[in-house]
Formats: C-alpha cells, sequence, structure tokens
C-alpha cells in the first residue's frame, strides 16, 4: 500500500537493525540530508519503508567505496532520472 510506504514506523534502533547499520550512523546520515525520517510529537525519529529502502541504498553505495558527499549526489542524480522518467510517461500518455 502506498501509504505505508512513506508513513514512518519504525523506530531509529528497528532501523538500524533492519539495515544491519548502527543507531549513530543513522543519526550522520540524517545530519547529513541524506535521510528525513518523521518525528513524533516528542522527538523520535520514526522511518518508513522508503526511508528503510534509502538506508539499504546508502549501505550499498558506501559498500562501493563512495564516501557520503558522493552518495548525495548519487541520491540526487537517482531522484531527478526518477522525476524525468515520470515526466516523461506523463507526456506520452497524453
Amino acid at each position: 500500500m502506498p501509504g505505508e510506504q512513506v508513513r514512518g514506523v519504525y523506530a531509529i534502533s528497528v532501523a538500524a537493525d533492519l539495515v544491519s547499520m548502527q543507531v549513530q550512523n543513522l543519526r550522520v546520515y540524517e545530519r547529513r540530508g541524506l535521510v528525513e525520517p518523521a518525528r513524533t510529537p516528542g522527538g523520535s525519529r520514526l522511518y518508513s519503508r522508503a526511508d528503510i529502502e534509502r538506508l539499504h541504498r546508502i549501505r550499498d553505495l558506501l559498500g562501493e567505496g563512495l564516501n557520503l558527499a558522493g552518495i548525495a549526489r548519487v541520491l540526487e542524480l537517482e531522484g531527478e532520472v526518477s522525476r524525468l522518467r515520470k515526466e516523461n510517461e506523463r507526456l506520452r500518455g497524453s
């Protein structure tokens, strides 16, 4: 279901376990703008399924030897490609 993909449901410790990372790494990635988990009214982070997928991608890129600046650029470019593909599909459908 699409709403489940973007709704924050996983606490930071669960998210870290799901992607085999340390909690402090997730905090660093958030500070660097690589992931933006939702927050509860009390300020606790809640990660969505989409956030978990993004963290898997970050882990894979780290494994390929990219630093955090490189990962930020790759994620930015992948987002742009996705946006352009959707726009292309929309234009072809009209």
